[in-house]
């Protein structure tokens, strides 16, 4: 996918009470600060008009379910989904998909099925199918990536067999920031008779996403980095997929008819969503649905492409610098500083008031490609802007002055 390469700056750091002036949050990717209005709608949903949800005949549960279902009206709308019932709350994309390898894995996968993921995978998009394909006797294979870090959709092609039953891959890497063909995958994957589910956790914040033209059977993600709330996630499937999967937790609101003899279920999306759910966390998403959209996700994605060039050349000029990913990676950094473990660096960079992420980024596969045991990572968002680069920049050669 191309990344807009221009727009307006934009400046939208006051509408971030929790960021304060002169701290450069660079770890976006990990999980996003939140604006006034997503802060507003949970505080209003709490003090104001809480209540539970399809349950109470009172007027307030009422107003509350309505303002619960438009929420994920709004949501379906922000991703293409065909129908509101496509749109599955959950915790976080870690329960989707553990919930779509359970209820479709659990019931279609069968000795000798294969499952396709790659090298680049979070481990939120590995252990969930090993976990499965140890319970189906189900095999798992794995794309390699191309020499700058995208997911090799050619060598995939020469992988994929009529054995293979889903292909699960990340449409944006978590720590290369490499963005896949989504299009091209799902053309791969129902070329061999199998369906694709997308990890859209890190392409939701930053960039227009829209499930019908990508081609997908399955796509999820998180509230909380698209500047919403933790807790709250999104299962979306094909109406015809999600109609033919079991529940996978039993409770309240998920069933049609209880007895001691035989309980039938719900159609979806309430077959998937036992018990009561986070009516404040789904108020909190469409909060910041709404966020992203009046700011626009092609001038976000702009914006962020930016930061990223300015963020690669500066660091490209220091020659103690690795960079990992490609160029046009979509607003994510990944670097190693020679001679200093990744930790080191974070340690330092937040005393200079300088926010990233070191680590594995829960993607252990991923270092041992890339020869590393961590990364550094800076990752953007609408509030970032050159000021944060410019003390990246000078937090690093701080670093390099103390490990010499």
């Amino acid at each position: 996918m191309d990344m807009p390469t221009s727009a307006r700056p934009l400046d939208l750091l006051a509408d971030f009470p929790a960021i304060p002036q002169g701290w450069a949050y660079l770890d976006t990717a990990a999980t996003a600060q939140k604006p006034r209005p997503v802060i507003d709608a949970i505080g209003r949903g709490y003090a104001e008009t809480y209540a539970t949800v399809h349950r109470g005949v009172y007027r307030r549960s009422a107003d509350m379910t309505l303002a619960f279902e438009a929420a994920r009206r709004r949501t379906a709308a922000f991703i293409g989904a065909r129908a509101p019932e496509e749109i599955v709350f959950v915790r976080g994309a870690t329960e989707a998909i553990n919930l779509v390898a359970q209820s479709w894995g659990g019931t279609f996968l069968k000795p000798g099925d294969r499952i396709m993921l790659s090298v680049l995978e979070h481990h939120s998009n590995i252990v969930p199918w090993q976990m499965i394909a140890e319970r189906t006797g189900a095999v798992i294979d794995v794309a390699p990536l191309t020499e700058d870090g995208r997911i090799d959709l050619d060598a995939m092609a020469t992988m994929l067999t009529d054995r293979h039953r889903i292909v699960a891959l990340a449409h944006v890497s978590n720590v290369l920031g490499s963005v896949l063909d989504a299009r091209r995958a799902a053309e791969l994957a129902h070329a061999a008779g199998a369906l694709l589910l997308l990890d859209g956790c890190q392409a939701v914040p930053r960039m227009p996403v829209d499930v019908q033209a990508l081609g997908c059977d399955f796509y999820v993600f998180s509230a909380h980095k698209l500047y919403g709330p933790t807790g709250i996630g999104v299962l979306w499937g094909r109406g015809d997929l999600l109609g033919a999967m079991p529940p996978v937790q039993g409770g309240g609101a998920m069933i049609d008819k209880v007895t001691f003899e035989k309980t039938t279920f719900a159609p979806p999306p309430a077959r998937f969503e036992a018990g009561t759910p986070h009516v404040v966390g789904v108020l909190g998403l469409a909060a910041a649905i709404a966020y992203v959209e009046a700011i626009g996700l092609d001038a976000i994605a702009a914006h962020e492409a930016a930061l990223v060039r300015e963020t690669r050349d500066a660091l490209s000029g220091l020659n103690s610098v690795r960079l990992f990913g490609p160029d046009d990676a979509a607003g994510i950094v990944s670097f190693a500083l020679e001679g200093v473990h990744p930790h080191d660096v974070g340690t330092i960079l937040d005393e200079s008031r300088v926010a990233i992420r070191a680590g594995h980024h829960c993607a252990q596969p991923l270092m041992a490609h890339l020869g590393v045991d961590a990364t550094a990572r800076a990752s953007f968002g609408v509030y970032n802007g050159p000021q944060d680069i410019a003390a990246l920049v000078a937090g690093i050669e701080r670093v390099r002055r103390i490990f010499g």
